[in-house]
């Protein structure tokens, strides 16, 4: 559970590009990447297994997916190896605007894509934490005050979806309205922690929603 928690503050600083140096955001995003390469060793199995056995209709969503999400993580190394001015400004790839859009976008799109992982692996998630802290029963206090919590996170990323502008991200559009760093630093990532939040609390319940109906 360290590695994928780690990879997501390393995702949420990068995005904090005007509030560190350049070089602080590259060593942020190599070790955003170490960690999402290590959790993919760690869960190699799933690839492996990824041509075996029948498709449904959820096994076929799931893949695809992750597929994307995969697809988005090389997006981001290519770009981020073009563009690069200080780790690895020494390969000889002239960076033009196109590129560092893409940059740009692919993190975005990446901070949903993150999202929709998780809220996919949600139960594996919570059995695991269940693991850890050895909670061995369940009780409707709990259930409820979890419910309730991801009823506040779905608010909030409603409220920061359109706060930070994410729509006008996520469509390549260009926006001049940059986070003023000098005044406020916790919003920002409270703001983009609960963007993050939204999809993976929504495709959970949805998720469960779905699989519910079609098991009755």
């Amino acid at each position: 559970m360290a590695i994928p928690t780690l990879a997501g503050a390393m995702l949420l600083l990068t995005l904090a590009y005007w509030w560190q140096s350049n070089l602080v955001h590259e060593l942020a995003g190599i070790a955003m990447f170490s960690l999402v390469a290590r959790h993919v060793y760690v869960n190699r199995h799933w690839i492996l297994r990824m041509f075996r056995g029948p498709y449904d209709g959820r096994r076929w969503l799931v893949t695809a997916l992750h597929l994307g999400l995969l697809a988005n993580m090389l997006l981001l190394v290519a770009t981020s190896l073009a563009i690069s001015q200080s780790v690895f400004a020494f390969i000889p790839v002239a960076a033009n605007v196109t590129v560092r859009d893409l940059h740009w976008l692919g993190a975005y799109w990446l901070v949903i894509t993150v999202g929709i992982h998780l809220g996919l692996h949600w139960s594996r998630v919570m059995a695991l934490a269940r693991s850890v802290f050895q909670i061995k029963t369940d009780c409707a206090l709990r259930r409820w005050t979890l419910r309730m919590a991801a009823s506040a996170f779905v608010l909030l990323g409603i409220w920061s979806w359109g706060a930070m502008g994410v729509a006008t991200k996520l469509s390549w559009g260009r926006s001049l309205d940059f986070w003023d760093f000098s005044r406020s630093v916790a919003p920002f990532f409270a703001h983009w922690a609960s963007v993050l939040a939204l999809p993976a609390v929504l495709t959970h319940y949805l998720s469960k929603l779905r699989w519910a109906r079609t098991a009755s």
